[in-house]
């Protein structure tokens, strides 16, 4: 059996995050005009994610996508072609018009716990030094897209292998994250 390919961005290795990278340009994959969007935070959060939502190249398994503060985001070229993919979803991914590619994603609804960020794929930057992956999420939502369950094992064998925990759902930081928030909202929340 042939190596599982999970991204093209993950599947060369993982490099370390730059430690002097406070964001950068997102370009999209147009040739002519293309979208550049500006992110002026080093990215949180980058994962591998398997939902069927998150724009993913070409033969891509998952998606790499992460968070910047959305006052951190700014469209800089080309924003006329730019439109929201699903206007109901909880993350407005914005993508080109002309190739598909998502630019950036914030999340607006009133109250949600990810409310003021925006999910950008970190390996649209032009330059190099976005802190890498550091998980997988929503691993079995692959199954949706067309990846047959009798090669979920390999999946995450693979994912193993790279050094990305893998879930079902986000990791355990972000689902506990989750959970504060919605106790606080609940006035359960105590302190330990």
């Amino acid at each position: 059996m042939r190596e599982i390919s999970i991204h093209p961005a993950i599947d060369k290795g993982l490099a370390p995050a730059g430690t002097d990278f406070a964001g950068g340009v997102l370009t999209c994959a147009c040739t002519d005009k293309p979208v550049r969007v500006k992110a002026d935070a080093q990215v949180a959060h980058n994962h591998a994610c398997g939902c069927t939502k998150c724009w993913k190249p070409d033969g891509a398994l998952f998606s790499v996508v992460g968070v910047v503060p959305t006052d951190k985001v700014t469209v800089l070229e080309n924003g006329d072609k730019l439109n929201i993919v699903d206007a109901n979803a909880l993350i407005q991914r914005h993508a080109c018009t002309g190739c598909g590619v998502h630019l950036y994603g914030p999340v607006t609804r009133k109250g949600h716990a990810f409310e003021g960020l925006s999910f950008i794929h970190a390996e649209r930057f032009e330059t190099a030094g976005a802190a890498p992956p550091t998980f997988a999420a929503f691993v079995s939502s692959i199954i949706e897209s067309g990846t047959p369950p009798s090669q979920m094992g390999a999946v995450r064998a693979r994912l193993e292998a790279m050094g990305l925990p893998h879930y079902d759902c986000l990791n355990p930081p972000l689902m506990d994250y989750l959970a504060t928030v919605a106790a606080k909202a609940a006035g359960t929340y105590r302190e330990a």
